[in-house]
């Protein structure tokens, strides 16, 4: 595979943790997992690589995703489809945006570029047509029904209008409807009764766009959790998004996926502090007896979650090891006992190998999920493509 030259994410000198922190990611694990999840299904792929890859990178991951397989590109936000519609070598690779609101500059630009886009309300659909009659190129959109999430998409009650709305822009020209979508709310609770009223609910909102004489070229619905657990979901294309970067949303439906990101630092300082020793803010941990403690230089601010005090393990000279007190804005404190270790020392927080700490655990500590773990990783951590994790 060509994906030797999507090593590289970002320039080391611009983070103020260069040297001391890292993440790493492995191209070879996200196309494992990209040719993983297309074997589950019959349905092509659109990689989901919005919030910048799940934190991973989103320009690499695009190009390794489809490379890998992939057959479209979803993402969040006008910014993001732009970035991506701007890459020659993705230049034939469809990109869906479908967060925007109807007034939102770019929204022209963005359907220049060529991008597609989801649209989700009777404002949005005028807000594109009004745009695309501006630039005199017809809008690529994809129709959103709310079917039970209660979040995004026209609510069923206007379904019958929005259809008809769609259909006169198309017959003017102004739009052209590739796709019909919606989202599930609890596809990661197996026997959830949501699922299957989503799903019903899908079928009425793509009979109210037949009606209106709308036959979309893709319908989608199935999310990571959906496209493990339940192929009824899969129908013309399927969403995973967190599944790609290694973790199953549905652990009871064991899939072979691999944890692209590695994310590293470095001990800052070693000293040996006497029992009773209250550590960092508040003093919530008092050392039950003499010990030797490291200072690792990341913090909130960096992601590593302050909800995780008290609960988090990292892995230090060869095993886990307890994080005490609270975590810090920039530092947090490791718990060696009467083992010794020299600064410089390598600190895996999130890894691939057998006793490293991954997302799944991250999120287990703050009470979260490892999506936003992996999306909250900040700036200061620079980002590496690379061919395996050392």
């Amino acid at each position: 595979m060509a994906i030797d030259n999507y090593r590289i994410a970002s320039d080391p000198v611009s983070s103020d943790m260069s040297g001391t922190a890292k993440a790493s990611m492995d191209w070879r694990r996200l196309a494992h997992n990209v040719e993983t999840l297309a074997a589950l299904t019959e349905a092509p792929l659109m990689a989901m690589v919005k919030a910048d890859a799940y934190g991973h990178g989103m320009i690499p991951a695009a190009r390794v995703s489809v490379e890998a397989g992939a057959a479209r590109l979803g993402v969040a936000t006008l910014r993001e489809a732009w970035r991506l519609r701007r890459l020659p070598d993705l230049a034939e690779t469809p990109v869906m945006a479908f967060l925007y609101a109807p007034d939102q500059p770019g929204l022209a630009e963005t359907i220049e570029a060529g991008a597609e886009l989801g649209v989700s309300s009777l404002a949005n659909l005028a807000a594109v047509a009004a745009a695309a009659e501006r630039t005199g190129t017809a809008a690529r959109v994809h129709l959103k029904g709310d079917t039970g999430i209660s979040r995004g998409g026209v609510a069923e009650h206007e379904w019958e209008a929005f259809a008809e709305a769609a259909a006169k822009h198309r017959a003017a020209g102004t739009i052209a409807i590739v796709g019909a979508w919606s989202h599930l709310a609890c596809a990661d609770e197996l026997g959830h009764p949501a699922n299957a009223l989503q799903k019903a609910a899908f079928e009425r909102f793509l009979a109210a766009l037949a009606a209106a004489g709308i036959a979309p070229e893709v319908r989608h619905l199935a999310n990571s959790a959906a496209l493990i657990a339940d192929p009824e979901t899969h129908y013309d294309l399927v969403r995973p998004g967190i599944a790609l970067y290694g973790y199953n949303p549905v652990p009871e439906i064991p899939v072979a996926l691999e944890p692209v990101m590695e994310l590293r630092s470095r001990v800052a300082t070693v000293k040996r502090l006497p029992a009773g020793t209250g550590i960092s803010y508040g003093h919530t941990h008092h050392l039950e007896r003499d010990a030797n403690v490291a200072l690792v230089p990341l913090g909130y601010a960096d992601g590593i979650p302050r909800a995780a005090s008290g609960s988090a393990e990292v892995y230090l000279a060869g095993r886990r090891r307890r994080v005490l007190g609270r975590i810090c804005m920039d530092q947090f404190v490791v718990d060696l006992g009467d083992d010794t270790v020299s600064p410089g020392e390598p600190v895996v927080l999130i890894g691939a190998g057998e006793h490293h700490p991954d997302a799944d655990d991250w999120s287990a500590w703050a009470g979260t999920i490892p999506n936003e773990i992996l999306t909250g990783i900040g700036g200061r951590v620079p980002r590496y493509w690379n061919r395996g994790v050392e």
